[in-house]
């Protein structure tokens, strides 16, 4: 993992800003200079360069500071690149004071929020997230809920909110894992068996093969820890019902 060697990187270039000249920027200006950094951020964000991509995005912060696409931008780099959930929460949370219907902002704050354990709050943040009718990633925010629903041991919640999930998104393969362990979790091992099969058919990893995926989650139930480590091995058990 890369944590301290990236955090160490950050700190030395926070600094860095462009302070002549800010003060008799006009509102507009500010605006359009602050776009130009958020989309280079954007750039470097997607090419995996973390460090150019935070300073942009503080950069694009400090002279628009209720940007909201900004806030969550750098949320999301404390939440998977830095893994520094309660910072990446703080960013979250400023992003929806600007919008509250700002879905993938909530999306996030329960990733995050799963990721401390925190999963009744993870809960709350993705039913905020479907409160917005326009959202266009309903399918995923459904998914996460099945999810945390499954940790709370709340699996009927958890098996309707991945069914719908799927109904949003028929070749979505990542509900299909969940419903594989929620039907497992409730003794229903014909219908676990039934929506693995499912999940290896539309995973674009596996595209159905079952010998392959044995291979690549057996490879990384020896990598992973915590609840995904046990999810892999249920759902390796599960092959073989």
């Amino acid at each position: 993992m890369m944590r301290i060697s990236i955090k160490s990187l950050l700190f030395g270039f926070i600094a860095i800003t462009s302070v002549i000249g800010c003060s008799t920027m006009n509102t507009e200006d500010k605006v359009q200079k602050a776009t130009s950094h958020f989309q280079l951020g954007v750039s470097y964000l997607n090419d995996n360069n973390i460090q150019p991509a935070f300073v942009e995005f503080q950069k694009a912060l400090e002279l628009n500071p209720e940007d909201k696409e900004v806030l969550n931008a750098i949320g999301v780099i404390y939440l998977l690149k830095l893994e520094d959930y309660q910072r990446a929460v703080e960013h979250f949370k400023r992003a929806l004071s600007v919008d509250r219907s700002f879905s993938e902002a909530s999306n996030n704050m329960g990733l995050a929020y799963e990721k401390m354990g925190m999963f009744k709050e993870a809960v709350d943040a993705y039913k905020a997230a479907l409160t917005n009718p326009l959202y266009r990633n309903a399918e995923k925010a459904l998914n996460n809920l099945g999810r945390s629903y499954y940790r709370l041991g709340r699996f009927d919640d958890a098996i309707d909110a991945y069914k719908e999930s799927i109904r949003r998104f028929s070749n979505f393969h990542l509900p299909y894992y969940g419903l594989a362990l929620s039907y497992n979790a409730k003794g229903i091992r014909d219908d676990a068996a039934n929506a693995l099969k499912k999940a290896v058919e539309y995973d674009p990893l596996f595209r159905g093969d079952r010998k392959m995926a044995v291979r690549d989650m057996s490879e990384r139930k020896l990598i992973v820890k915590g609840d995904e480590e046990k999810d892999l091995e249920v759902l390796l058990k599960i092959m073989n019902y």
